[in-house]
């Protein structure tokens, strides 16, 4: 069987123009792709470099805050100091509680009383009040009521009676003047302001002459309150 190769070139023939629109299309197909992926590699590029770069600059920076440190430490205590006005239980340094009866004008009635400083600070001053629990004449009538008047011995005071008397064997000084007996907030003058000193104090209480009969048979009962006041403050 014979086959002519012409008609075999004529059956498989393809146009030329055909191919070769095929190939440029293709090959711009592949170029526009090329194209395209140009400016998504570039994009790339750049997000990894910036990321890089701030993966840096955090590290840079760790580094930049590190310092050398060095800690010491101390410690410091306050302790407050106390202030206490004691008096001793009855007895011959304490005769307030010893209850004067049967007054007449013209009597005096002397009681002893020490009064500490029992507590660590030393004082600036101390006030007396006086408040009648029981109330009469005796202690209202500021002219003619009982009229008191303290006195300090630097020694214990030597005590005789009763009725209770009391004499100095060393120096004598006044803590308040003839006064009312009634007081508020009155001064003592010439005490010891040093912490854990003690006062030997003599308290008298005069019944004025000149009591009418309207002063006959009352009672009054009076109230000592010793007030002390802390020293001036400052550097400690």
């Amino acid at each position: 069987m014979k086959i002519s190769y012409e008609v075999l070139a004529n059956t498989f023939r393809f146009p030329a123009t055909n191919v070769l629109a095929v190939q440029l299309e293709d090959l711009s197909v592949g170029g526009t792709m090329q194209k395209e992926r140009r400016p998504q590699n570039r994009r790339r590029r750049t997000i990894f470099g910036a990321a890089l770069v701030l993966g840096v600059a955090g590290v840079v920076g760790l580094g930049a805050f590190a310092t050398f440190t060095s800690t010491v430490s101390e410690s410091q205590s306050a302790t407050s100091g106390t202030m206490t006005l004691t008096v001793p239980g009855p007895g011959a340094t304490n005769r307030l509680s010893v209850t004067a009866s049967n007054i007449a004008p013209g009597d005096t009635i002397q009681r002893a009383i020490d009064l500490t400083s029992g507590g660590s600070l030393d004082i600036s001053g101390i006030t007396l009040t006086t408040t009648a629990t029981t109330s009469s004449a005796l202690d209202t009538d500021a002219t003619d009521g009982l009229q008191m008047v303290i006195e300090k011995c630097s020694l214990p005071w030597t005590e005789s009676g009763p009725p209770y008397t009391y004499t100095c064997s060393g120096t004598t000084s006044t803590v308040l003047a003839t006064s009312p007996w009634i007081q508020s907030s009155a001064t003592l003058n010439s005490l010891s302001l040093t912490a854990g000193s003690t006062d030997n104090l003599r308290i008298t209480l005069t019944f004025p002459s000149a009591a009418d009969n309207t002063f006959q048979n009352l009672t009054s009962t009076v109230q000592y309150a010793f007030t002390a006041t802390q020293r001036t403050a400052g550097p400690q």
